[in-house]
Parts: structure tokens; C-alpha cells; sequence
């Protein structure tokens, strides 16, 4: 059995929440750099040549490259062979939240209550989704999640006779309607089976994949390819204004579902989808 003092998690989650907000993954800036190119119009290309200089500024200054930092989420992956000293696992990665949204200036966008509003001061609590894996090791994803692009999310309910096209139908409707709101160009992240909330988390966890990874199954990364190739017809374009790229991702993660249900839910991303990971 090894055992983990919960302070050093605290410690990786606060440096985690300033890193992630400051620096995007290597291979969703590379994209974002080399989309000026794939626009045809002046304007879509200025605007995408805007992002990039966006990120500039924010690793020049250390800024976040959004003001928008986000509700954390977590996603733990606990080794079975893995005991946690000192404390609570919860209370550590809410202080870990705490202290990087505090001591790293980023903007603390949490209230107490969904309808009282009073916010809590510190950014937490965060979103935490535990699972327990084989091994002693831990890995930790966080996800900061801006709500101008979460806002924009959907989920239905499909019956079993739902086919492909129907869902990727569903997924384009989704981005046609959100329009500029979400600040693209879009990352989609689109959960298949499982139950009304699985679908759900499952979207959440296909945004956390590398955009440069496709789905191992085939199937699936050929549904990708067609749905961002859809989305990217709708012409919406950079920050709405109307171009090539409105999407810079699309990612399916699929699960067992009941004979009577087909959940899906298309969990949308601004172009700066953040997330960061780290293994204890």
C-alpha cells in the first residue's frame, strides 16, 4: 500500500489550476497558430491571427489567456493500492482550488448557492469525478471550464432507433444554435451511452483528450472527422464573424448503454478549452 500525504496533492492542484489557465495544451495552440491559413476572407484570418497574438500577450504578461478561469473540475483516477494521509482527498483538492485561484490572481467566478448567488470567494468548491483504477499511482486532470462555451451545452435523450446521422445532426444543431456565444472556434466534446448523467460526464472527459488524439475505435473517429468537417461548413467562423473555422475539434467517448436508451450530450468548449494533468 503507498501512501500519499494529501498536502503534496493540495500543492500539485494549486499549481495545476495557475498553469492550466495560463498555458494551453502544445497541440490545441498548434492548431489555433495555423488556422489564419485555412481562412479565405481578410477578416477571418485577422481574427484568428487576434487568438494567437491572445496567447502571446498571456505568456508574455502571465496572464490567463482568458478572463473567464473557470469552474474547476477534477478528474481523479485513484489507484486501488494508494492511502491518503492527513486529511480528506475532497478538502485537499478544494484547498489545492482555493489557493491557485487565490495566490495565482485568477478570477473566482463561484457562488454558495445556484439561486442566492452569494459567491464563496475562493472559486470552490470544484466539480470532483473520483474513479478508482488498478496500481498506486494518481492521476489528476483539471479542467478549468469557462460558461460562455458550457452554457451553450446540450443533451437528448434518443430512442434506440436514433442512427448515426441523427446524432451527428444533433451535434451540428448544437453548435448552429450557440452561434458566437461560445467564443469560437469550438472544441467539441460529445458523450455517447451510458445514462442521462454518464452521457454527460463523458462529454466532459472527451474535451480533456488531446485534439491531436482520435477515438481508438474507427467507428467513432470517423464520426469525428465527418462531424467537425459538417460543423466547420456552418460558416460561423472565428469569433462569429463568419469563416472556415468554427470548430478546431470534435471527440466522441462512448459507453454501454440500456436496450431502451441511446443518451447523447454534446458538452461545447471555447477555443480555449484548458486542461492540464499530472500523475502522483
Amino acid at each position: 500500500m503507498r501512501e500519499i500525504n494529501v498536502a503534496v496533492l493540495t500543492e500539485k492542484i494549486r499549481d495545476a489550476c495557475i498553469e492550466a489557465n495560463k498555458v494551453l495544451p502544445a497541440d490545441l495552440e498548434d492548431i489555433i497558430r495555423k488556422c489564419p491559413g485555412c481562412e479565405k476572407t481578410e477578416l477571418a484570418r485577422n481574427v484568428m491571427e487576434s487568438l494567437a497574438a491572445n496567447l502571446d500577450a498571456a505568456a508574455e504578461l502571465s496572464l490567463p489567456v482568458c478572463q473567464d478561469t473557470g469552474m474547476a473540475v477534477i478528474f481523479a483516477e485513484i489507484g486501488q493500492d494508494v492511502h491518503f494521509t492527513g486529511g480528506s482527498f475532497e478538502d485537499a483538492v478544494n484547498d489545492g482550488v482555493a489557493r491557485g485561484y487565490t495566490e495565482g490572481l485568477l478570477r473566482k467566478s463561484i457562488v454558495s448557492d445556484p439561486l442566492r448567488r452569494v459567491n464563496t470567494g475562493d472559486n470552490t468548491p470544484a466539480v470532483i469525478h473520483i474513479s478508482i483504477v488498478p496500481g498506486e499511482d494518481v492521476k489528476i486532470t483539471v479542467a478549468p471550464k469557462g460558461f460562455g462555451s458550457e452554457n451553450m451545452s446540450r443533451i437528448r435523450m434518443f430512442t434506440p432507433s436514433a442512427t448515426r446521422e441523427d446524432i451527428i445532426d444533433f451535434v451540428v444543431e448544437t453548435v448552429k444554435i450557440a452561434g458566437s456565444n461560445p467564443c469560437p472556434p469550438v472544441v467539441l466534446g460529445i458523450g455517447i451511452g451510458g445514462d442521462f448523467e454518464k452521457c454527460a460526464i463523458l462529454s466532459k472527459k472527451a474535451l480533456c483528450r488531446s485534439v491531436s488524439e482520435p477515438n481508438a475505435d474507427e467507428f467513432y473517429a470517423e464520426m469525428e472527422r465527418e462531424i467537425l468537417g459538417r460543423v466547420n461548413k456552418l460558416g460561423i467562423g472565428p469569433q462569429g464573424f463568419g469563416g472556415e473555422t468554427t470548430a478546431l475539434s470534435a471527440a466522441i467517448e462512448a459507453y454501454p448503454t440500456h436496450i431502451a436508451g441511446l443518451p447523447v450530450a454534446v458538452n461545447v468548449g471555447c477555443h480555449v478549452t484548458r486542461h492540464i494533468s499530472f500523475v502522483l
